[in-house]
């Protein structure tokens, strides 16, 4: 029996739009058509410049190659995020992707650091990983194909920061070289089947009327189809995470681009900073209820590298999740579907999470079988609510007490999921990864040590090393770790030789 076309229409560009149509028609082939609708008009977010590892793998099924890639979109590279002034002022730290040393049989490495670390003789948990090493130094370069797995630069993590608005633009070229077809235009009305409440079409202002069988929402925070017209509604998070709006702006670069994205706390929330080849891209975000606009955008101006591209663009948000991400015949990715503030660079991850699970789970010839519907819409709760508790973390795991808001995310009462992940690590590092959750344990150790939550002891199963050998364990990760960061190009000459822009005919 043969499978009929579904037709697939995307509302929406930018980054999720232009995401979901590249994959769905790498993928899916002649099963589907796909209809893109955008406005260029209606501007993008674009705020989500930096990502997580997990992205080369969609790169990577798209077929696209790296180097190319990385010069079309401005991008580097990005080895983890550092969080400054997240404790008391002056506090630094390092997220790092890769690994952390190197375990001992099923026993993590951290453990042993943590035994080290009360004997006096470990130093700090950013020497031990390649990643944080390589990151603090300024050097970068890939996991060597062909090095054993017990070489540190095998553990090598890395994600990228780029443009969004080219990278969208990248894929758009991609998409539209494989049959997608985008139509210019904004959505006036949205028509929905009088019996069973689906979408049936999307009426733009030009009058052209638009026929689906699957519609993919990728409208902003507006939810046109998600919301506007099926009326999902929303769980609202700002309790947990109160920072509710942002302002973006770009500046000079006036330095070499680190390998990481930076996080510097703020008296009513953050401050990002991600470097390109071609600007250095900053924003703020902050609760309005401790900080008026004029006063964050006077302290993010304050505070940029360089001169500033343009004035702060203000975004408003609140933090939370569709109750449905797919109701009905509409699948909500991107902004459409909630939004996790981007502390840890999740968004796009996000999109791409949603993506694939959509693929996974696609319907059979059209039809919206609420199995799968279900089924998506768990994993995807599954996913919010621990990235979510991920966050959550940093503001509630502070030692800052120097003004209201942190005083306020210090003492609100958190997750019970959370609070047991906490209580867990506090007795004795451990942590233990629920199901396929995106972040594992070595960034919730990292962060977890980083925000000065200190562990009372240790796994037990770490004295079966004796007491002599641990010191020169300890100093031999350390000094294999940093041998063979030295071994790396800097970040500025690896860029220069394999991925620069102005390298790339336009």
């Amino acid at each position: 029996m043969s499978q009929a076309t579904t037709h697939i229409v995307v509302v929406g560009g930018g980054t999720a739009g232009w995401m979901a149509a590249a994959a769905l028609s790498r993928v899916l082939g002649q099963r589907a058509t796909v209809r893109l609708v955008e406005s260029e008009d209606i501007g993008t977010v674009g705020v989500g410049e930096a990502t997580v590892p997990h992205i080369k793998a969609f790169n990577q099924m798209l077929g696209l190659n790296e180097a190319d890639f990385v010069a079309r979109t401005q991008g580097t590279f990005k080895l983890g995020i550092q969080f400054r002034d997240w404790g008391k002022p002056g506090d630094s730290y390092m997220h790092g992707f890769g690994v952390i040393g190197h375990d001992v049989g099923m026993t993590p490495f951290h453990q042993y650091w943590l035994k080290g670390r009360m004997a006096g003789h470990a130093g700090e948990l950013l020497d031990y990983s390649v990643n944080t090493v390589a990151a603090v130094r300024g050097r970068f370069l890939p996991a060597p194909v062909d090095v054993p797995a017990s070489n540190p630069l095998a553990g090598i993590g890395y994600a990228y920061h780029f443009d969004a608005a080219l990278y969208a633009r990248y894929l758009r070229a991609y998409s539209e070289a494989r049959g997608v077809r985008r139509t210019e235009g904004k959505v006036r009305h949205v028509d929905l089947h009088p019996e069973s409440g689906h979408v049936s079409a999307v009426v733009l202002e030009s009058g052209e009327r638009i026929e689906g069988d699957l519609f993919i929402d990728c409208s902003g925070f507006r939810g046109l189809l998600i919301e506007d017209a099926l009326h999902t509604g929303y769980e609202d998070w700002t309790h947990w995470l109160p920072c509710d709006r942002a302002l973006a702006v770009p500046c000079e670069r006036v330095e070499t681009p680190t390998p990481y994205t930076r996080s510097t706390a703020r008296p009513a929330g953050w401050q990002w900073r991600i470097p390109l080849q071609h600007r250095t891209g900053n924003g703020y975000v902050y609760a309005s209820q401790y900080l008026g606009d004029d006063e964050a955008a006077a302290c993010l101006l304050a505070n940029l590298d360089g001169t500033p591209l343009g004035d702060p663009r203000p975004l408003r948000f609140t933090t939370g999740m569709r109750n449905k991400s797919w109701n009905r015949n509409v699948v909500a990715l991107g902004l459409a579907s909630g939004f996790m503030e981007p502390l840890e660079s999740t968004s796009i991850h996000m999109i791409q999470s949603g993506i694939s699970r959509l693929l996974q789970l696609f319907p059979s010839n059209g039809l919206m079988d609420p199995v799968l519907q279900d089924r998506f819409n768990a994993q995807t709760r599954f996913e919010c609510e621990r990235i979510r508790d991920f966050l959550v973390l940093h503001y509630t795991a502070t030692t800052r007490d120097d003004s209201p808001f942190w005083n306020h995310c210090r003492t609100m009462p958190i997750p019970e999921s959370l609070q047991a992940n906490i209580d867990l690590f506090r007795h004795s590092g451990r942590f233990f990864r629920h199901a396929d959750e995106m972040f594992g344990s070595v960034s919730w150790v990292q962060v977890m040590i980083g925000q000065g939550i200190v562990p009372r002891g240790y796994d037990p199963l770490v004295d079966l090393m004796p007491d002599a050998d641990l010191p020169r364990f300890l100093h031999g990760v350390r000094e294999v770790v940093s041998k063979n960061v030295d071994l790396m190009p800097t970040h500025q000459q690896f860029i220069d030789r394999e991925c620069r822009a102005d390298r790339v005919a336009t």
